[in-house]
């Protein structure tokens, strides 16, 4: 009975899926069939827009282009008058009026810029997460833009690599999660407030070779499954418009001309039915991977299920010919072409090219006081507290003789090259951001202050002693260069007066990013200079670290009292901070990365796989014949999931609602969770899971639930998760997912190192 009732419900949900389709089909349908090829391949071709004015538009290749049906989208055009021109040529005068998408890389907010996304993971707050691609699609839409290439879901476990900026951190759990929030908050219903999502990118970009972007990647296909693939499955579940293909080799394949990846997985296994384009000019760098040239590149990436061609010209060059040569057959570019038109239909422009074009809303719903109050709370729930210790020469008596969070009296030195810059809080890929209607960090801790203590600031040193090396990590961000000695002398006078210290230091914003990979994590080494000397004058000291990535903090955890990870916060950091360094807010944000001892632990991951010759997790001395370094612990400076809070959170231990589970069945798995400090806060509860025995070797523990919670001071709450068999299936070998019996470790604590632990037993 049950059976048959599922099955029906199966069947009314596809008729249901058919009826909302039917009236799309039937138009993309008779659009298709007044289609000559030449204008079937325009559809597929995406290209640059730059600059370009107003009054240029017109004459302009792109214009030309469009006239005669040979575009299909249009990449960086702003503005709603630039882009209504635009889709005015192509609408007016080309012969069958297909309207054009305009695509942007809206990362993190436009000009409401929300932390970058890594800092977004941590603060593991999903509805705020969808409320910031929420508002990103309205600000962006009030300005033409219809597409964006965002959320990116790599999973990234090399901190070298400068994308981990752009990603969700190293766990497919939590990743999937923010992915799907993403594409709802941009997504929607595709109202006029709405956009189409581009997930990216496609697959493994994250793994790449020595943390080196654009760098050869190599796997097994099982871990892919395991591992990697996990969010873009879960995205393309969700319902994402588009998907990007990324820039590496699967399987010695470039991805962007992978059949197996971007068709067998994608396409057939996952049942994705949104269109797929490639990331800028891949087409075009298949050339460099060795598959032939522009026309075999062409070839190669329509037959494995690309559809759109960005910015390497390449398919509206190539493909008319290729299919004269029978290379390439017409159903293969009219399946290519309905795909694009299908995106189009979606988002309403066949019905009304112009819906986001309004020029009101481009006056009245950018950057506004809503916004930015959403991006200011983000920003504080970002933050991850990575040290706080007793301020220098007072007594112990717990919460109390902590240095953070600070009082607002006295003079506070605010030292270090981040403290007075606007143009990098809102950190790496803020392409919409205006940064002279900013705040810098030194403006927000004195509003925060008002006359209730005085602000002092001095920059103190450069980013970098060499020049070049600066300037590399700026690209249009700049920090002025100063001389040495003389900002070095400033600060340390400034400092030697002031009642605590505050350094603004660590990354630029462009020193993470695309194309910013760093073979040396540490803090750079004038930075390091002056902050050893403001340590050794032995005053209250906080160091706040910006980066967009997992640094190494060694010594600086070692040596300073007190320790934030601000990450880059967005158009709202430099209130944001004073909020959580005034004790306003309390610090909640978690570790979505490992962060590591030593650059020569990476890459380092909470959810390794075990050895057969381990260490205990923690183990300090050096064992011959294990697995573990002559100088350095094997275990991270600071784990995934930790974060401190200006409160203590005490775990009673796990209860489970039974201890054996059957195949279909479930159990509940739950801990009391006490807040025994003096403030109110939140605490991310955090659920992992490691299958004891198995077919295939599985982690040391998988992320597997979370939950932010809310507790007053002296407020306990009982945090219930549900174990489901799906929680606990994995890929084998032969890529069939599988839930192997016996005994599972069920962990919950406060981060993935400090859990309580219960055996259940699946039958």
């Amino acid at each position: 009975m049950k059976k048959s009732v599922l099955s029906l419900s199966l069947a009314c949900l596809s008729l249901l899926a058919t009826a909302r389709t039917e009236p799309m089909n039937t138009f993309v349908d008779n659009l298709l069939s007044k289609m000559t090829l030449e204008e079937k391949i325009g559809q597929l071709n995406l290209l640059p827009g730059g600059d370009i004015t107003t009054g240029a538009v017109m004459k302009s290749p792109l214009a030309d282009l469009a006239a005669n049906g040979r575009l299909g989208a249009v990449l960086n055009v702003k503005g709603v008058d630039k882009i209504r021109a635009l889709q005015e040529v192509a609408v007016k005068k080309s012969r069958l009026g297909i309207p054009l998408l305009f695509g942007q890389d809206v990362i993190h907010g436009y000009q409401t810029v929300f932390p970058i996304p890594l800092a977004q993971s941590c603060s593991w707050d999903l509805e705020a997460i969808e409320q910031g691609a929420r508002i990103a699609a309205r600000e962006a839409s009030a300005q033409g833009i219809n597409w964006v290439y965002s959320p990116m879901v790599d999973i990234a476990l090399d901190p070298r690599w400068g994308r981990i900026a752009e990603g969700n951190g190293e766990d497919p759990f939590l990743g999937s999660r923010i992915g799907e929030a993403m594409i709802r908050g941009f997504q929607g219903n595709y109202g006029r407030e709405n956009v189409m999502a581009c997930v990216k990118h496609y697959a493994l970009y994250g793994a790449a070779e020595a943390g080196r972007d654009y760098n050869t990647v190599d796997m097994s296909r099982q871990r892919m499954f395991n591992q990697y693939f996990p969010p873009f499955k879960a995205a393309a579940e969700a319902g994402a418009g588009s998907f990007m293909s990324s820039f590496n080799v699967v399987d010695g394949i470039p991805a962007t001309g992978n059949r197996w990846l971007l068709t067998d997985v994608l396409r057939d296994r996952w049942h994705y039915d949104g269109f797929l384009v490639t990331d800028y000019g891949a087409i075009g760098e298949m050339v460099a991977h060795g598959v032939g040239d522009l026309k075999a590149a062409s070839v190669q990436a329509l037959h494995a299920g690309t559809d759109m061609d960005m910015c390497s010209d390449a398919f509206a060059k190539t493909l008319a010919e290729a299919v004269k040569a029978g290379k390439v057959g017409v159903e293969e570019i009219d399946r290519a072409c309905r795909r694009v038109l299908e995106a189009k239909y979606k988002l309403g422009l066949f019905t009304d090219p112009y819906r986001f074009c309004d020029a009101r809303r481009a006056k009245t719903e950018l950057y506004t006081a809503e916004h930015r109050a959403a991006a200011r709370q983000m920003a504080a729930e970002t933050f991850v507290l990575l040290k706080n210790d007793r301020m220098p020469g007072a007594a112990s008596n717990g919460e109390d003789s902590r240095l953070l969070p600070l009082k607002k009296e006295g003079t506070i030195a605010l030292i270090g090259p981040l403290g007075d810059t606007r143009s990098n809080v809102v950190g790496c890929w803020s392409t919409g951001d205006t940064p002279d209607r900013y705040s810098t960090l030194r403006e927000g801790m004195e509003r925060a202050v008002a006359d209730k203590a005085r602000i002092v600031y001095a920059q103190g040193c450069n980013i970098y002693d060499d020049e070049a090396v600066q300037e590399a990590g700026t690209f249009g961000r700049p920090i002025p260069r100063v001389d040495k000695q003389a900002a070095r002398a400033e600060a340390l006078r400034l400092a030697g007066e002031a009642d605590v210290i505050v350094c603004a230091m660590g990354e630029l914003a462009e020193m993470s990013g695309e194309c910013a990979s760093r073979s040396d994590l540490s803090l750079p080494d004038a930075q390091a200079d002056l902050l050893r000397r403001l340590v050794a004058l032995g005053k209250p000291l906080v160091l706040l670290h910006f980066s967009g990535r997992p640094t190494v903090l060694a010594w600086e955890n070692e040596h300073v009292p007190a320790i934030m990870n601000v990450w880059f916060g967005g158009s709202e950091l430099a209130d944001a901070i004073p909020d959580v360094l005034f004790g306003d807010k309390v610090p909640s944000g978690k570790l979505t990365v490992t962060m590591p001892r030593s650059l020569g632990q990476v890459p380092l991951y909470y959810n390794h796989l075990p050895t057969g010759r381990p260490v205990r997790e923690g183990e300090q001395a050096f064992r011959k014949y294990r697995s573990n370094y002559l100088d350095v612990r094997n275990d991270p400076l600071y784990p995934f999931g930790f974060g401190l809070s200006y409160t203590t959170f005490r775990y009673s231990d796990v209860a489970l609602s039974s201890t054996t589970m059957g195949p279909t069945g479930s159990v509940e798995a739950s801990v009391t969770v006490t807040n025994i400090g003096g403030c109110d806060a939140d605490e991310i509860v955090q659920l992992y899971i490691h299958d004891r025995v198995a077919s295939l070797s599985r982690p040391v523990k998988e992320l597997k639930g979370f939950r932010r919670i809310r507790l007053k001071a002296g407020e306990s709450r009982r945090v219930n998760f549900t174990i489901t068999p799906s929680l606990l299936t994995f890929y084998n070998n032969d890529l069939r997912e599988v839930l192997d019996p016996g005994d599972f470790d069920v962990m919950i604590g406060p981060n993935s190192r400090d859990v309580k632990a219960a055996v259940l037993k699946v039958e």
